[in-house]
């Protein structure tokens, strides 16, 4: 069996990206190395990372299109592609017709009614080209109980082509530290011992809800640390610490992971940092607050600004009272290679009907 994987980029990047070079590697572990390793079809292919001799690289140039008409361009020209490298189950991580397994970490309909924006005309070829790939696809693979809800809801999906599996997280990573090195990520970063710290990772402030945890927020005796993006107008405050290439120590530094997301359909972050320790203030609508232990996060209502400010100060104040966040604190296995196992498994059983 041939196993192909088609995604916007080989790159370290976020989202679908890194979730496409966490499949390389896990599939590579798995004996899909050498005549076995996968096709990788993108529009950019990084070769000079590892991951890139563990796969046959195919890339797919799309610079010279206008950009809204790019992933139509990428999906037809894949076709012929995929044919030509003998592939026999695509796993498709953007948004591509004829993947025998789609990945959805996301869908473009639940985006604008959740961000209340407007459906533009490249809104309606985006969404033609999703139902397209969900309606040729053997089995979806959703990223959140979330994502199958509007799998189902928004695009008739039926139930029985849906299959949720969380993505993965790199435990060796993603891991708490002792108090002493604590204290000196701390240090590193500039918290002093007595501040509460607020660790806002984004590289995308309006999304991810920077102006409302501003305003929830005003006059408390907190940081809200940015890390990515420089924020163009911080709040009193907000601390910008730089992009944060080892995200995984500023979890470690911080008090609280927080976002106000009006979309998030997973929200790796979420995982991430309570896997370092560290616990979340999250709103309702973020996909992986059902993946995420009680004790490890705190929930507010998504866009309620006093409901965050109260979600804040009781978090604090049950941060008084206890250790950092106990083992168990994800309900999923977060292994690498246990989610890779899972989608061979479908790949095989997709394959055994052709």
């Amino acid at each position: 069996m041939r196993i192909g994987i088609s995604a916007n980029a080989l790159k370290h990047s976020g989202g679908l990206e890194r979730y496409a070079m966490d499949l390389v590697r896990g599939l590579a572990a798995a004996g899909f190395d050498g005549k076995r390793r996968p096709a990788f079809f993108a529009r950019k292919i990084d070769m000079s990372l590892p991951e890139s001799r563990l796969i046959e690289a195919h890339r797919i140039k799309v610079s010279f299109l206008p950009g809204k008409l790019r992933d139509a361009y990428f999906s037809w020209k894949l076709k012929r592609a995929r044919r030509r490298a003998k592939v026999d189950v695509l796993i498709g991580c953007n948004r591509v017709e004829g993947s025998e397994i789609a990945v959805c970490g996301g869908t473009h309909i639940g985006f604008l009614r959740a961000t209340g924006r407007r459906e533009k005309r490249s809104d309606t070829r985006q969404i033609a080209l999703e139902r397209r790939q969900y309606a040729q696809a053997k089995v979806i693979v959703a990223h959140s109980d979330m994502m199958s809800d509007e799998l189902r809801a928004l695009y008739g999906v039926d139930i029985r082509k849906i299959r949720v599996l969380y993505p993965p997280v790199d435990g060796a990573r993603f891991s708490p530290v002792d108090a002493a090195a604590r204290a000196r990520l701390r240090e590193r970063f500039g918290f002093k011992p007595d501040e509460t710290v607020l660790l806002f990772p984004s590289s995308s402030h309006e999304r991810k809800g920077l102006p409302l945890i501003e305003k929830a927020l005003a006059g408390l005796n907190v940081v809200i640390a940015v890390a990515g993006r420089a924020p163009e107008k911080p709040a009193a405050n907000v601390r910008y610490v730089g992009y944060a290439k080892n995200i995984e120590d500023a979890y470690r530094a911080a008090d609280f992971t927080i976002l106000a997301s009006s979309y998030e359909p997973f929200g790796l972050v979420g995982i991430e940092s309570v896997m370092c320790g560290t616990p979340v203030i999250f709103p309702k609508c973020i996909g992986c607050c059902d993946a995420i232990a009680d004790h490890a996060k705190h929930v507010f209502k998504s866009g309620d600004a006093d409901d965050l400010r109260r979600t804040v100060l009781d978090a604090i104040e049950t941060r008084r009272n206890a250790a950092r966040v106990p083992d168990a604190a994800v309900r999923y296995d977060t292994r690498v290679d246990t989610h890779v196992r899972a989608l061979i498994d479908i790949a095989r059983e997709i394959d055994s009907k052709r």
